[in-house]
């Protein structure tokens, strides 16, 4: 076996669905056969599948069944994990610089260190974008981090149990949620907590009355929910959220995000206890213009068809942190890879084939979007969504049961990437058997 002097060496920042996957399969691949050495970078000890955030904030999942814990990922798939967040990058020593890391009581857990690479792959995700609206940071909640998804929860919870013990009439905002933006994260928060409130208010809170006083709200400044995806999706999912009684405001921009509510551009007011702002995407601010990398106006790295960054190519991006193109988008027209998590597992895909090449010396390929359609969950009322290019060989609205299976294979498919067939099947079974003996919904 080479020494580590001698391997080649590969850093990848952030252990999202592309990250995690692209280090897991590098591990099995090269880690295990000592041609390579394969280090994880990421600020938090666990990851939980992006998609997944909405119903983590419900509370219609446990995220201690879903959690998959960095260190034990790589003892067993044969890369090293490290704990910090990225602070910079040194292209000419090709060092990545790490920040110390300090648990919750201001200790210091690992220090300030610099990790040397021979490929870096930069997968660091995005976040959601305020635009610089007044009142945003202060008085409303993100899902970008498992953490926010805990937050919103235990105050939605909390907001119930408040509500049911107090002796005065509720306030005008309530019990009340004001979700701004209607892309999937907005439109499947809706749903869910339609159903999860329900179940909430039914285990004893018997002063309240959830079709009365809890109201849901879905703020879209678009003319229509879900305005990156077709038409015909748009019209049935919001037919659905009328049926479940959710509130649809499209047309309207938000001007400001008060205490109590929001405040749209044309002066009206919407009354809200809870405020989760899931408007925009952009990237981390840090990336902005980092080690003199070419980005654009929202921080995306730009990269080439081989996802190699523009002016360094032994920098990669993959995931929603890259500016990718895709000439197929707009009928021809061309555009970038949208933010989807099928584009990160893809990306993952080819930068295992791509890395292989490099190390072999041999020319590197481009990277092509395939886009398999789009999918959007209703929690158990229903799925919407369409199925394109090689699955149908043209576009296919689907909606229903059959929709929900696609939805849910492909977090399977996540899953299967990370630890196999056979350990997919035992937690798999075992989250069924666990959830007969628990409520259907987390009530703390």
């Amino acid at each position: 076996m080479n020494s580590s002097k001698d391997k080649h060496r590969i850093v990848i920042v952030g252990g999202g669905a592309g990250g995690l996957e692209l280090a897991t399969r590098l591990g099995d691949k090269l880690g295990k056969r000592g041609k390579a050495e394969v280090v994880l970078v990421d600020k938090n000890r666990t990851h939980v599948w992006k998609p997944k955030l909405h119903e983590i904030a419900s509370g219609s999942m446990d995220m201690s069944a879903h959690e998959v814990d960095y260190l034990a990922q790589a003892h067993w798939h044969h890369f090293r994990f490290r704990m910090g967040e990225l602070t910079g990058i040194d292209r000419d020593k090709q060092e990545v610089q790490v920040a110390p890391f300090m648990d919750d009581e201001g200790k210091l857990v690992t220090p300030a260190r610099s990790f040397g690479y021979d490929t870096l792959v930069l997968a660091i995700g995005s976040l959601s974008n305020d635009f610089g609206t007044p009142g945003v940071r202060e008085h409303a909640l993100r899902l970008e981090t498992k953490a926010d998804a805990q937050r919103f929860h235990a105050r939605m919870v909390n907001a119930c149990i408040r509500a049911n013990a107090q002796a005065m009439p509720l306030a005008p905002e309530q019990l009340h949620v004001a979700i701004i933006g209607a892309g999937a994260t907005g439109v499947e928060l809706a749903a869910e907590l339609h159903r999860t409130t329900r179940e909430v208010v039914a285990y004893g809170l018997d002063q309240l009355d959830a079709e009365r006083d809890i109201k849901v709200s879905v703020i879209e400044a678009a003319p229509r929910v879900l305005p990156a995806l077709p038409a015909r999706i748009s019209a049935a999912t919001e037919r659905l959220l009328g049926e479940l009684g959710v509130d649809v405001h499209t047309n309207a921009k938000v001007a400001a995000v008060e205490p109590t509510g929001v405040r749209l551009a044309d002066e009206r007011f919407l009354p809200a206890e809870l405020i989760v702002w899931a408007a925009g995407v952009k990237a981390a601010d840090f990336l902005q213009g980092i080690a003199g990398l070419e980005t654009n106006r929202i921080n995306q790295l730009a990269v080439l068809p081989t996802l190699q960054t523009t002016r360094d190519e032994n920098i990669f991006a993959i995931g929603d942190c890259a500016q990718c193109a895709w000439p197929e988008a707009n009928g021809g027209k061309g555009g970038f890879v949208p933010p989807r998590a099928q584009a990160a597992h893809q990306q993952a895909s080819h930068m295992l084939a791509q890395i292989k090449r490099r190390m072999a010396g041999q020319p590197l390929t481009p990277y092509r979007y395939r886009d398999f359609g789009s999918l959007v969950s209703l929690g158990e009322f229903s799925t919407v969504g369409n199925m394109m290019g090689g699955l149908v060989g043209g576009s296919l609205m689907v909606e229903g049961w059959f929709a929900r299976i696609m939805y849910e294979s492909l977090y399977k498919m996540h899953e299967l990437a990370l630890h196999g067939y056979a350990k997919v099947a035992l937690d798999t079974m075992a989250r069924l058997i666990t959830r007969r003996t628990e409520p259907h919904v987390k009530l703390h």
